[in-house]
C-alpha cells in the first residue's frame, strides 16, 4: 500500500474518519436502551495550576481510546507494528496529563505511519531525519513530550548520523526503534540489521554486509538509556516504555518486530513459547541472570559470559547479577549476547545513566545569556556586522 497521496508534515491532533461537525459541536449519543442506566460521566482528575497558587483544574481521565486517531491503520494484517501501537496507546494515559502536549515524529518506512494513528500532534518527516526535527522541537518547546518513531532502515542507514548524534546529545525524548531486519515498505530489500547471507530482492545471492548491532552502536554513541523488548510480549513492552519515559534523557527502546510479509519469523526464536525460555534472558536490576525457567544462568568467567546448569551443581549465587548502571556489563551484553547462538539474548533495561539533558543545558545557557545581555533583537542581528550591500 502507498501513502503517496497522504499529506506530510504537521497534522492536527486527531485524524477522524469523517468530517467534523460545526466547531464545538458534539456527536449525538444514541438513545439509551429501555431499562438501562444512563451513561456515567467521565471521571476527572484534579491537576494543580502551574502557578502553584492553590487553584486547580479538573481534567478528564485519559484512556487508550483518547489516543486513537480513528484513521484506517494501513499495515499488513499480522504485522508486529499493531502491537507496538497498542502498547503506546495503553501506557500514554499514565504518562501524560494532556494529549495536546504529546508529539510523535517519524521518518520514512512502515513504522513511520505511526503519527497518523495517534490522536496527538505529529510529524511524518523525511528519511532518517526524525531526530533532527525532534531536536529542533524539543529545543524550542522543552515542555513537550516528544517521541521519535523509526525503523532499522530509517535510523541505521541514511539516518545513522542523526541517530547517533541525538543519542550523544542526550535530548530528553523517547526513541522507539522498530527492528524487523528488512525493508518492508519498499518490498523486502535487506536492511542494515539483516544477517549475513540474507537472500532478498536486492541480495539474490545472499547479503555480504556485516549487520549493525543497534544497541551496541547506541552504547558507542554514549546513549544514556538502552532497552530491548519484543512485539509479542505486550506486558514487557509496556513496562519498558514506562521505564524509558521516566528516564531524563534519550530513552532508546529497540523492539524486535515481526514483518510477516517479507521477513516472517525473524525473531520467533525469542518470541515463541517452545523456544523463548531457552533463548531469552530478562534483565532485572539487582537480580541474577537466570533463564530457561530457572534451569540455567549466566556466569562471568573473566571477561567472558558462559552458561551454567543450575540443576547440576551450580546455583543462582554463581550467576552474574545485573547492574543496569554498569557500562562495562552493558558492553559485554551487547557484544557477547548478540552474535553467540549458544547464549541467550538480553531483554529489558540494559543500561541507564544520569546525565544532564541537551535541552535543559540549552535552556540554562539561553537564560544565563539573556540575564547578562537582555533579550535579543532579531532585526538588529540581521543588520549587524558581517553584512554588506551588493549594488
Amino acid at each position: 500500500m502507498s501513502d503517496n497521496n497522504k499529506p506530510k508534515g504537521v497534522k492536527p491532533a486527531g485524524l477522524p474518519k469523517k468530517a467534523a461537525g460545526p466547531k464545538g459541536a458534539k456527536p449525538a449519543r444514541p438513545p439509551a436502551k429501555l431499562g438501562s442506566r444512563p451513561a456515567a460521566p467521565p471521571k476527572a482528575r484534579i491537576v494543580p495550576t502551574p502557578s502553584g497558587d492553590g487553584d486547580s483544574t479538573a481534567l478528564p481521565v485519559l484512556t487508550k481510546k483518547d489516543f486513537d486517531s480513528g484513521a484506517d491503520v494501513r499495515w499488513c494484517p499480522g504485522c508486529g507494528d499493531y502491537a507496538i501501537l497498542a502498547a503506546v496507546q495503553r501506557v500514554l494515559p499514565e504518562l501524560t496529563e494532556k494529549k495536546e502536549d504529546v508529539v510523535f515524529i517519524s521518518g520514512i518506512g512502515c513504522s513511520s505511519r505511526f503519527p497518523y494513528y495517534m490522536n496527538t500532534y505529529g510529524v511524518h518527516s523525511i528519511h532518517g531525519r526524525a531526530p533532527t526535527l525532534a531536536t529542533g522541537l524539543k529545543a524550542s518547546r522543552p515542555e513537550l513530550d516528544v517521541w521519535v518513531i523509526t525503523g532499522d532502515g530509517d535510523s541505521l542507514s541514511i539516518g545513522a548520523g542523526h541517530f547517533t548524534h541525538v543519542l550523544r546529545r542526550n535530548l530528553n525524548v523517547q526513541i522507539i526503534l522498530f527492528n524487523n531486519q528488512i525493508y518492508g515498505l519498499t518490498k523486502g530489500q535487506y536492511s542494515p540489521t539483516s544477517e549475513v547471507g540474507k537472500v532478498t530482492s536486492s541480495t539474490p545471492y545472499g547479503s555480504l554486509d556485516h549487520p549493525f548491532n543497534p544497541l551496541g552502536l547506541a552504547l558507542g554513541a554514549d546513549a544514556t538509556f538502552l532497552a530491548r523488548t519484543l512485539d509479542r510480549d505486550p506486558k514487557h513492552m509496556q513496562a519498558i516504555l514506562r521505564r524509558s519515559h521516566a528516564h531524563q534523557g534519550t530513552g532508546l527502546v529497540e523492539v524486535y518486530q515481526n514483518c510477516n510479509i517479507f521477513n516472517d519469523g525473524a525473531f520467533f526464536t525469542y518470541t515463541e513459547r517452545d523456544s523463548k525460555a531457552l533463548n531469552c534472558v530478562f534483565l532485572e536490576h539487582g537480580e541474577p541472570l537466570v533463564y530457561d525457567e530457572g534451569k540455567k544462568g549466566l556466569k562471568l568467567d573473566g571477561l567472558k559470559l558462559r552458561s551454567i546448569d543450575l540443576t547440576n551443581g551450580s546455583s543462582t549465587s554463581d550467576c552474574l547479577v545485573h547492574d543496569e548502571k554498569d557500562r562495562t556489563l552493558a558492553q559485554i551484553y551487547t557484544q557477547q549476547l548478540m552474535w553467540n547462538d549458544d547464549l541467550p539474548r538480553p531483554f529489558g533495561v540494559i543500561y541507564t545513566e544520569d546525565r544532564p539533558t541537551y535541552d535543559s543545558l540549552l535552556q540554562a545557557q539561553v537564560d544565563e545569556v539573556t540575564s547578562k545581555k537582555g533579550k535579543g533583537d532579531l532585526n538588529a542581528l540581521l543588520h549587524a556586522a558581517n553584512t554588506w550591500v551588493i549594488e
